[in-house]
């Protein structure tokens, strides 16, 4: 099932056994997902919306991904109203595409993925996928500080859930924890290095950068961000921050909003 070879220093035998374990849970979750799609249920045909919606979300942030990600789970509940991981998945959609600003009706989302939130914590209170949902939808609400301990719960529940340190490191850096936010995003990396989200991860490393004037260190960090995902408006915006910070207006204004 898993096989690999390690080529790092025994010197911390600790941090080897660490991401040994990592890596192994997460080779292991790859599988678990594959039996559990092999089990029969009452609702084959809405367990295959939610697969598919999963590897829509599992592209890089763009309107078109969360248009299709939410009509299939939208389609999966209309099939099986209760299913606890269409709710989830469904409430984080409609949040996640909120958070990067790309919603048609962010009223909406935000109203339906409220509703969601609320059902699916009282059917699953140790889900870390319920947790995660709670802090998206926290994090919309700007309530930061109220959001971190979901993210934390989530990570409690599942050592791998990657997914969690990105929004994590942004509530530490919006409530004043800056340096907490790059060792985080460091950790996301190693759980996941080819990640769809990754420009996310780079562009948080670069504001942490900019925000406390490593210029330098911002514009590689924004620069990868905007090379990764070309579609995180935010990403170009405060790269070109940084270098007219670094007195670089020309190439400033060559960037597009």
């Amino acid at each position: 099932m898993w096989a690999e070879r390690f080529d790092n220093d025994i010197g911390d035998l600790f941090a080897l056994q660490n991401e040994i374990t990592s890596r192994i849970a997460i080779a292991l979750d790859l599988e678990l997902v594959d039996a559990e799609a092999a089990r029969p249920t009452e609702h084959p045909d809405a367990l295959d919306y939610i697969l598919q919606g999963r590897a829509a979300h599992s592209k890089p942030p763009a309107p078109d991904k969360y248009v299709e990600a939410v009509r299939l789970f939208e389609r999966a509940l209309v099939l099986d109203p209760g299913s606890v991981e269409a709710q989830n998945r469904l409430a984080i959609e409609l949040t996640t595409r909120v958070l990067d600003q790309m919603s048609a009706d962010t009223a909406a989302d935000v109203a339906r993925a409220e509703g969601l939130v609320g059902q699916v914590l009282k059917a699953a209170p140790r889900s870390p996928l319920a947790h995660f949902a709670k802090g998206q939808f926290l994090r919309v609400q700007k309530r930061y500080a109220e959001a971190i301990p979901e993210y934390e719960t989530a990570i409690t529940f599942n050592r791998n859930w990657v997914n969690a340190f990105g929004p994590l490191g942004e509530c530490k850096l919006l409530t004043g924890s800056i340096d907490e936010i790059i060792p985080l995003m460091e950790q996301a990396f190693r759980l996941s290095p080819r990640d769809p989200y990754i420009g996310i991860r780079y562009f948080r490393i670069g504001l942490a950068n900019l925000l406390q004037s490593r210029v330098e260190d911002a514009i590689v960090g924004l620069e990868k961000a905007c090379g990764s995902n070309a579609e995180l408006p935010y990403a170009h915006s405060h790269l070109a921050s940084a270098y007219a910070r670094r007195h670089r207006t020309c190439r400033s204004a060559e960037i597009e909003p």
